[in-house]
């Protein structure tokens, strides 16, 4: 019998938590935005003398952001701008918006340094494993089918071009951002709010996070790396975070069970298939939210060993947390202890 299991992922925001308990205390005002979008959920906390005019004000231009960033790069909706660009004939360049644009060049940048691990091209695999729109059944693919899906698979196979902001398709792939474009509507959020003028606030878009100023006077904000396999949300460290984004990866909050095996919506682009190692959960650290969703998405593909080179390689902030005969092995990279501090 197949079982399936698809939980969201999640990193506890402690400063949601924690403010709650202070908020009497503190002399400034919180106040919370909060929806669903991408098929996820927003919590976003502005500190300040808000009025209800300005909170509904904030709520319309958040909202008309995360629109935005939905239109241009969903694989759900057949009408938006990267399924257009998907539909454009093989080896025609396409002129993209800007923001489109910006999102495939982060992510080819992410996929050269990693070598691959992170490739905006697995749309056809990721629907083949059931974790896409196609929403096939849960089990394993007909190997023909897969072996022909990895073939058209490469980022080498998607050229941009800078000077006209275009981009084509050289094979017949799916170009699918879902491991990179959350954090961009992070990183776009946390723009918007700079130019409201909001100094203090939390944006967390089911769990990728953004902290600026402070949650209380000289309180920094906190975040909570999440235990994984846990069957309730629960903080394994707390991290300060302040002018920072952070964006974890896990297969722990999105699989499916088929035949006693179970199989991560996390897929290795180099084989086609989903991750089979013990490394649970990625937590990457960037002013980029952007770069730091992308780069925990290639971390979680290559596995601890690998994952640890590429963070000492590219100066990299990340927490690791690998699985190890019923306990947790922990990895913290000396980019992360030089701005952050030990780990706790």
């Amino acid at each position: 019998m197949t079982v399936a299991l698809f939980r969201l992922p999640l990193l506890l925001a402690l400063a949601l938590l924690l403010t709650a308990c202070s908020q009497s205390e503190s002399q400034y005002k919180r106040s919370t935005l909060e929806g669903r979008i991408f098929g996820t959920f927003y919590q976003i906390i502005v500190i300040g003398p808000y009025s209800d005019s300005e909170l509904d004000a904030f709520r319309v231009g958040l909202r008309q952001v995360m629109d935005e960033v939905d239109m241009s790069m969903s694989t759900y909706k057949p009408d938006s701008e990267l399924m257009r660009f998907n539909r454009a004939p093989l080896g025609e360049w396409v002129q993209v918006s800007p923001g489109l644009f910006t999102v495939l060049e982060k992510g080819q940048q992410v996929a050269q340094a990693s070598d691959g691990a992170f490739d905006m091209t697995v749309g056809g695999l990721v629907n083949l494993w059931s974790f896409g729109p196609e929403a096939r059944p849960t089990k394993r693919p007909d190997a023909e089918l897969l072996a022909e899906r990895l073939a058209q698979t490469g980022y080498q196979y998607l050229e941009l071009d800078p000077e006209t902001r275009s981009a084509r398709r050289l094979r017949d792939a799916l170009v699918d951002l879902s491991g990179i474009a959350k954090g961009y509507a992070v990183d776009e959020l946390g723009r918007w709010l700079d130019a409201q003028g909001v100094e203090h606030y939390m944006v967390n878009l089911g769990g990728d996070l953004i902290a600026r100023g402070e949650r209380a006077p000289g309180v920094s904000w906190r975040v909570g790396i999440e235990m994984p396999d846990s069957l309730v949300p629960e903080a394994k460290y707390a991290v300060p975070l302040k002018d920072l984004t952070v964006a974890t990866s896990g297969d722990y909050r999105n699989y499916f069970e088929h035949e006693g095996v179970r199989y991560s919506h996390t897929i290795d682009p180099q084989t086609g298939e989903p991750i089979q190692h013990n490394l649970a959960s990625v937590s990457m650290f960037h002013e980029s939210n952007t770069l730091a969703d992308a780069w925990a998405t290639a971390l979680m593909v290559v596995g601890p060993g690998q994952a640890q080179q590429l963070a000492l390689a590219n100066d990299l902030m990340v927490v690791l947390l690998e699985r190890n005969n019923g306990d947790w092995l922990t990895w913290v990279s000396p980019a992360y202890k030089a701005r952050l501090g030990p780990l706790q």
